[in-house]
């Protein structure tokens, strides 16, 4: 157990020094995952088999000193991301026979450097949604209380990375699916500039959308994951962190923000205040976009659900619903919404120019992780919406609608026992100089990122692993 308590960084450095092999490593990871996922269901398919051949490839590599940088460290990826010659349902009963004849650019990348896919990770139908439930796999849990969700899409990414079933999980965000469960579960998510990370070949739908990402248990990791993801991105890494104006919202002028999160939020930021940071309250000046990014999103939805020929028998509800509310929207409804893209983008970098900075922090999330199924239908206007994603997730959209690089860092625990999380968002092409922020205020929050216990759904108090 104390070797998948550390970080995916640590664990790297053991391999390195011989305290421990590939296929050890490997085999503790194994069995916490048999552990770990009866309680908190967040594995969609196990490669054990295929992990334990590329464990003993990975110690002979080292034993020949030609290791990648990743060598013999296991991860998971998301069910959405296509691994050739296995199955990718993304959540869905309707595609539980795809099987991908190709393996994504970003994957590819991680099995150069030596890492170890031992499995794919629970994601709700499509990945649509902020929680990770579906008639597929079921009900994803949190490991800080399994009454609780995870947040979604990437849920089972982030229970994987929490719960101490590897270091690290590729995640995917097209609507704060790295960000949501990274803030409930209490790790690191990590969100790109948009194009920063390869996602092809993948699903067609959300392409202006969605961003692959690194979920980890420390900022640090999350930037090596980084630079090896990369590929071809030309971001410049920044200057020195307390030369850099930061900018921060408690609520962006809109945001509901509960006030043990708004209270943590106000110390961290005071905490950056006393070691030297330049702070300066201000934010883009403009309403939640909420609406653009649901007619963006369920508008291409179902667009390409239209040309699939989707069984709509197989599909659930929650789908159903999110597909059907894409349909009332017009062509020129989502003309406009692109259209607006610019102009939430252009607010950005107004707020940036104005204050000569790149960096923007505001919490993650206004509240810690809700229990499951208590998100009752919300509306845009006054259209009703089934899906459990709006005013709570109201901090992440811009970052997607703008391709903003944002990463989401555990800021403490709330007044319900839960982790709470605060984000850093950077102009385009800043992703090292978010990262670098967030490493720094990681430093000043002091969070213990080791693995979690799973925790007693009778509310007993959470133990560190």
């Amino acid at each position: 157990m104390q070797e998948l308590s550390l970080t995916a960084t640590q664990q790297l450095q053991a391999l390195a020094s011989g305290e421990i092999t590939a296929v050890d490593l490997l085999e503790q990871t194994i069995a916490r995952a048999e552990e770990v996922a009866p309680l908190l269901n967040p594995i969609a398919l196990k490669l054990y088999g295929r992990a334990r051949q590329a464990a003993q490839e990975a110690d002979k590599k080292r034993a020949s000193g030609k290791p990648g940088r990743l060598c013999g460290l296991p991860i998971t990826i998301k069910d959405s991301q296509f691994l050739a010659g296995y199955p990718c349902a993304n959540g869905a009963l309707v595609l539980s026979d795809f099987v991908p004849t190709e393996t994504c650019r970003a994957i590819e990348l991680l099995e150069q450097e030596g890492a170890i896919i031992f499995a794919k990770t629970t994601c709700p139908e499509f990945s649509l949604t902020g929680v990770t439930h579906s008639e597929m796999y079921g009900l994803t849990s949190n490991p800080w209380d399994p009454s609780r969700t995870c947040g979604g899409s990437s849920g089972g990414a982030a229970v994987a990375v929490a719960s101490g079933l590897g270091s690290f999980s590729l995640g995917g965000d097209g609507g704060g699916s790295i960000r949501i469960p990274a803030g409930f579960c209490g790790v690191v998510g990590f969100k790109p500039s948009f194009g920063a990370i390869p996602r092809e070949p993948c699903f067609p739908s959300w392409q202006s959308l969605v961003c692959y990402g690194p979920m980890t248990r420390s900022v640090a990791d999350a930037r090596l994951f980084f630079e090896v993801l990369n590929e071809g991105f030309d971001g410049r890494p920044a200057g020195k962190t307390r030369r850099t104006p930061i900018i921060f919202s408690e609520d962006l002028g809109f945001a509901p923000v509960n006030d043990d999160v708004r209270e943590a939020f106000c110390n961290a930021v005071e905490l950056m205040r006393n070691d030297g940071f330049k702070l300066v309250d201000d934010n883009p000046g403009l309403p939640s976009s909420v609406v653009t990014w649901a007619v963006t999103a369920t508008y291409d939805a179902a667009e390409h659900a239209r040309g699939s020929a989707y069984n709509m028998d197989y599909l659930g509800e929650v789908a159903k619903g999110f597909l059907d509310f894409g349909e009332q929207w017009s062509e020129q409804d989502f003309e406009e919404a692109q259209a607006h893209r610019k102009v939430i983008r252009q607010h950005y970098s107004d707020m940036f120019a104005r204050h000569g900075s790149r960096i923007l922090v505001t919490p993650t999330l206004g509240c810690e992780a809700f229990p499951h199924g208590s998100i009752h239908p919300q509306k845009i206007g006054d259209t009703p919406i089934e899906f459990p994603w709006l005013d709570w997730a109201s901090f992440l959209y811009d970052a997607n609608l703008a391709g903003l690089p944002a990463c989401a860092i555990p800021m403490g625990v709330g007044d319900e026992g839960l982790p709470m999380s605060l984000q850093i968002i950077g102009d385009v092409g800043s992703d090292y100089e978010v990262l670098r922020i967030a490493e720094a205020i990681e430093a000043l929050i002091g969070w213990d990122n080791s693995i979690v216990s799973v925790a007693p759904a009778d509310g007993s108090p959470r133990q560190i692993a």
